[in-house]
């Protein structure tokens, strides 16, 4: 009997897991949120990720569980765990992902080098941070927060009274002046093999990742540091499936810790035309305890470009033929999405032996959505 894997979530993660899922000859089943969602090609069921009978139910058909998203609750987690399911990252990994502050206090166990931070409840406990950090500091709520919501820089207390208001701590760090945004991924089996990807540099746009260019320029010292802490905290948390650790490369090139994502992450898609193996095939193959594929490049350089928000009357049609129209050797993923402001519909890849050459390749196909 062939091999099944099941995807809690039906967004454009689980959608790209599906051609790395018919190369290895492995059946992927999908939990979608609605009928319509991204992955939609591949959903066998229609569902609430919240409700514990209902993943329960899914996970019956399937040999190993594994996510699109992180926001499955603990309880439906240790059910799965109860029931006998193999859970890939499992639960105690995945809380790391889950909940910043958990997040936080581990990693500083574990001796990462991260931000200054804090778990504050009070008005008073935030005016005392932001006095100790140069009067400016980050707040993040600790659950739910991605592509920059639940992230607020503040110079006062009051800007975070509603979320203080609303109960649980906050977690407030300090305000990092950094010269880039990197990101390290890192593929796990469950006894331990790894496999680490070339380190890569992002560029965001209002908390939203909008390129990546691969491997990231002048890496040296910094590359190396990224490829220890990407390990240490793999092994550490015990993660399973892909891994990727978003980082800060500050002005005398420390790197310090941002953010965590158990499972394929916006800053690997370039990896589908760029590595040998690409992050999608990687974590099915961690998940379900194959050996790991290579992570070589096939082009000295590759340059991944989000297709954000999309035309204002949303004819993806037309700007999808003038993008491969312009740009033959641009490599074009849509994600079955409407165009909404802000929304990633796609990305565009383009591969080649000169950094500026694709770079502008990308972008320009990209710019056929605007």
């Amino acid at each position: 009997m062939g091999l099944a894997v099941g995807v809690i979530g039906g967004g454009q993660l689980a959608r790209m897991m599906i051609p790395a899922a018919i190369r290895l000859g492995v059946e992927l089943r999908v939990l979608a949120e609605s009928e319509h969602a991204s992955a939609g090609l591949a959903a066998t069921a229609v569902g609430d990720h919240r409700d514990a009978e209902t993943v329960l139910g899914f996970a019956r058909g399937v040999d190993v569980v594994t996510f699109d998203h992180e926001h499955v609750p603990q309880p439906v987690l240790a059910a799965l765990v109860a029931a006998g399911a193999t859970v890939r990252p499992g639960p105690d990994a995945l809380r790391h992902a889950q909940d910043k502050l958990e997040m936080r206090a581990r990693l500083e166990e574990l001796g990462v080098p991260q931000p200054e931070w804090a778990a504050v409840s009070s008005a008073a406990e935030l005016a005392a941070f932001l006095a100790e950090h140069g009067g400016v500091a980050v707040v993040k709520t600790p659950r739910g927060g991605y592509d920059g919501k639940g992230v607020r820089v503040v110079r006062d207390a009051g800007e975070a009274a509603d979320w203080l208001a609303a109960g649980p701590p906050l977690l407030v760090e300090e305000r990092v002046g950094f010269v880039r945004e990197l990101a390290q991924q890192i593929a796990r089996r469950p006894g331990g093999e790894s496999a680490l990807y070339p380190l890569v540099e992002s560029t965001q746009r209002d908390g939203v990742c909008a390129e990546v260019i691969a491997p990231a320029p002048h890496g040296g010292r910094v590359a190396q540091a990224a490829a220890r802490i990407a390990t240490s905290i793999a092994d550490g948390l015990g993660v399973t499936g892909m891994l990727a650790v978003e980082l800060f490369e500050t002005d005398d090139e420390r790197v310090l810790v941002n953010e965590l994502a158990m499972r394929p992450h916006n800053s690997g898609h370039w990896s589908i035309e760029g590595a040998v193996t690409d992050q999608f095939e990687q974590h099915l193959r961690a998940v379900l305890d194959l050996p790991l594929g290579s992570t070589e490049l096939r082009a000295p350089w590759t340059v991944m470009v989000n297709v954000l928000g999309g035309p204002a009357d949303g004819d993806l049609d037309r700007c999808r033929r003038l993008a491969l129209a312009d740009q033959p050797t641009a490599a074009l993923h849509l994600y079955g999405k409407d165009p909404r402001p802000g929304r990633k519909i796609g990305h565009v890849t383009a591969c080649g032996p000169d950094l500026d050459d694709a770079a502008f390749v990308a972008r320009a196909a990209a710019a056929a959505f605007d």
